[in-house]
Parts: C-alpha cells; structure tokens; sequence
C-alpha cells in the first residue's frame, strides 16, 4: 500500500519528524500515532471515562492558555475529618466505638482490649 500526502504542510511535519530523530521512518510515525489513538480511544471509552479524560479532550481546544484543571486545595486533616464526621448519620456514628483512640490495636490488630 501506497499512502500519498497531499498537504504540503503535512509532508513537512513528517519529514522534520523522520529528520529530528523522533522515527525512523513514515511507517513508525504512522503506527505511533495509531497506537496513540487507540490509546485514546480506549481511555474514553463508556464506564472509563474520567475527569483527567475530559480534561485532556478539552485542552486541545483554541484555548490552549487557560488552565482547565481545578486549583488543589489541601485542608488541614483535621478539617476533612470534622467534614466526614458532619455528614455522617447520626445512627452511623452511634455504632462507633467510644473508645477508638485508647483501645485502637483492639480495633486495628484485633488484640484483646486493655484495661483502662
């Protein structure tokens, strides 16, 4: 099979590609960017898709200088703990031990509780 390019600008990307090193021929240019879109189309497909997905579809748009990805705020883990111990319902945490902390390798190791 022959493949004929027909975009002057095309024909130069994939020289410049072949010349930098980057492949050693037309041919493995090819079978990087089919496997690259493989690769792509497997990470969207239904039930995979995930935020970074979406973002990665996203940055390829016209604008490119707008960082799409949400700033990371790091909450001390004392206030992340208060906000899972806020939605908890109130029979959930009623069947929490009391005595988690001082008796935690009962609860974790299963050894027999200390006498307090």
């Amino acid at each position: 099979m022959n493949i004929e390019i027909h975009k002057p600008e095309l024909a130069q990307r994939v020289q410049a590609q072949i010349q930098s090193g980057h492949f050693h021929d037309a041919d493995e240019l090819i079978e990087k960017a089919l496997d690259a879109l493989d690769e792509q189309a497997t990470a969207a497909a239904p039930g995979t898709a995930t935020g970074a997905v979406v973002l990665a579809a996203l940055q390829p748009s016209p604008y490119r200088d707008i960082d799409l990805t949400p700033p990371r705020v790091k909450s001390p883990l004392s206030a992340r703990i208060r906000g899972i111990w806020a939605d908890m319902p109130e029979d959930i945490r009623a069947k929490l031990p009391t005595d988690g902390a001082s008796q935690h390798d009962h609860y974790i190791y299963g050894v027999p509780k200390r006498e307090q």
